[in-house]
C-alpha cells in the first residue's frame, strides 16, 4: 500500500507516510481477524438435508383435460352422464429431456387453481419426480425453465458493466462473483452446521468487503479507507440490529422458510437468521456510501490543493446528504417492495396501520429498513472525516503577505 494508484489515468495524491502506517496497522489485524474466522467457523460435517424429489428437464408436448371428469370429450360414451367440462384440471404429454428416462414421454398432471401460469405444448418445464414409482405416475410438473431468460439478463448486465467500466467493470463483475461464492461455499454452509449466525455474517461480510472492494478499486489508501468506514458502520448496524430485533422480540418463524428451518431436527438459530441476514444486507448499501464519499474528498483535494481539512469534510457531508436522501429512500422502497404481498394481504384483511406495521412480519422488514438507514447516515461522516485525514498532509500556509506591502495592481 505503499504507492497511490491513480484513477482513470489520473495521478494519485499522496498520503502522508504516518497515515499509511495507521492504515496497514488497522487493516492488517482485520485481514487476519477474518482468517482466522473462517477458520474457527468453517462448516466440517455437512448440515441437515431433506431428500426432496428428483428434478429432470422436459418439454411439453400438447395439453389435455383432466380425463377423471370427463372432460376430454363430452360426447364420448365414457364420460359420466351430465358431467360438466372443466377448464380447471388439465395433464401434459410430456418429453422426458435428461435422467434416466430421457427420450421417454409420459402424461403428467399439470397444477391448477387461481393464480396458476397456463401451459401450452412446446414449454420447457421442470418435472419433479419419485424415484421408485413407476413411470406412469413418476412425474408431476414443478416449474418452468428459466436458464435462457435468466443467462440473457446476465450476459446482458455484464456487457452493459464492462462495456461502461471496462477493465474496472470486470473486476466488479469478478469480485460479485467471488462475493456469491463466499456466500455458497462459507456462510450457507456455517449457517446449517448451527455456528452463530452473526459471527457468521461478520466475518462472511467482511471477506467480501475485502476482496470486493481492494479487486474493484485497487489497492490504495483511498480504498483502504473505504473499507475501514464500511466495518465501522456496519458494526454499528449490526449491534443496533442487535439490540432491536431483542427488543421486539421477534421470533424469526413469519414467514414459510424460517418456520420450516425451525422446524429440523438441526442446531440451526432462526432468530439469530434475522439479524444474519440484516448484518448482509446492510454491507451491500454501505460500500456504495462508503466508496462515493471518499471518492467525493479526493476529488475535492485533487481540484483544491489548498484546502483544508475542515474544507475537505464540508465539500465531503454536502455530497453525502444527498447521497443519504437518495439512498434511504431506495432502501426502504426496496424493503416495502419486497413486503408487497404482505403489506396487500394485510390490506384486504382490514387491518389498520398500526396493527400491520408492529406484526413480525413487516416489522422485520421495517426495522432492516430503519437499522440499514442509520448505518447509511452514520457511514457519511464517518467515511468523510476518516477520507479528509487520510487524503494527504495537511497544506502549509503560504508566506504571510508583509505588513504595509502595497498590493499589487
Amino acid at each position: 500500500m505503499g504507492a497511490e494508484h491513480s484513477h482513470r489515468g489520473e495521478p494519485a495524491l499522496p498520503s502522508p507516510p504516518a497515515v499509511r502506517r495507521a492504515v496497514v496497522a488497522v487493516l492488517v489485524p482485520l485481514m487476519l481477524a477474518t482468517v482466522v474466522g473462517l477458520v474457527l467457523l468453517w462448516p466440517t460435517e455437512p448440515g441437515p438435508s431433506v431428500a426432496g424429489a428428483e428434478r429432470v428437464d422436459a418439454t411439453i408436448v400438447d395439453v389435455y383435460p383432466c380425463a377423471d371428469v370427463g372432460a376430454a370429450d363430452p360426447e364420448s360414451p365414457e364420460s359420466p352422464e351430465g358431467a360438466p367440462p372443466t377448464e380447471e384440471c388439465f395433464e401434459a404429454l410430456v418429453a422426458v429431456d435428461a435422467g434416466r428416462d430421457a427420450g421417454e414421454e409420459v402424461l403428467v398432471p399439470l397444477p391448477y387453481g387461481p393464480g396458476v401460469p397456463q401451459f401450452t405444448p412446446g414449454d420447457a418445464v421442470v418435472l419433479g419426480g419419485i424415484p421408485d414409482a413407476p413411470l406412469e405416475s413418476r412425474y408431476e410438473v414443478l416449474d418452468f425453465q428459466r436458464t435462457t431468460p435468466l443467462l440473457l439478463l446476465a450476459v446482458l448486465f455484464s456487457l452493459a458493466v464492462v462495456a461502461l467500466s471496462r477493465w474496472r467493470g470486470v473486476a466488479a463483475l469478478v469480485g460479485l462473483g467471488l462475493s456469491v461464492g463466499v456466500l455458497a461455499t462459507f456462510v450457507l454452509p456455517a449457517l446449517l452446521a448451527g455456528e452463530p449466525p452473526l459471527a457468521v455474517a461478520v466475518v462472511g461480510s467482511s471477506a467480501i468487503m475485502i476482496i470486493t472492494l481492494y479487486l474493484s478499486h485497487g489497492i490504495s489508501v483511498r480504498t483502504s479507507v473505504a473499507l475501514l468506514g464500511t466495518l465501522i458502520s456496519l458494526t454499528l448496524t449490526g449491534l443496533l440490529g442487535a439490540y432491536f430485533t431483542q427488543a421486539a422480540r421477534f421470533a424469526g418463524l413469519a414467514d414459510e422458510s424460517s418456520a420450516y428451518l425451525g422446524a429440523l431436527e438441526s442446531d440451526i438459530d432462526v432468530r439469530g437468521l434475522l439479524l444474519a441476514g440484516l448484518v448482509i444486507g446492510a454491507l451491500g448499501v454501505l460500500d456504495d456510501v462508503t466508496v462515493t464519499q471518499t471518492a467525493a474528498v479526493w476529488e475535492v483535494a485533487r481540484a483544491d490543493p489548498d484546502a483544508t481539512r475542515p474544507r475537505l469534510v464540508g465539500a465531503g457531508l454536502r455530497v453525502g446528504r444527498d447521497h443519504v436522501a437518495a439512498t434511504v429512500n431506495t432502501l426502504v422502497l426496496a424493503y416495502a417492495g419486497a413486503a408487497l404481498p404482505v403489506l396487500l394481504l394485510f390490506a384486504v384483511s382490514g387491518q389498520g396501520v398500526v396493527d400491520t406495521v408492529t406484526t413480525e412480519l413487516v416489522a422485520q422488514e421495517v426495522v432492516r429498513a430503519l437499522v440499514g438507514g442509520l448505518g447509511i447516515v452514520a457511514a457519511v461522516p464517518v467515511t468523510t472525516v476518516l477520507a479528509a485525514l487520510a487524503v494527504r498532509e495537511r497544506p502549509r500556509r503560504r508566506g504571510r503577505r508583509v505588513r504595509g506591502a502595497a498590493a499589487e495592481p
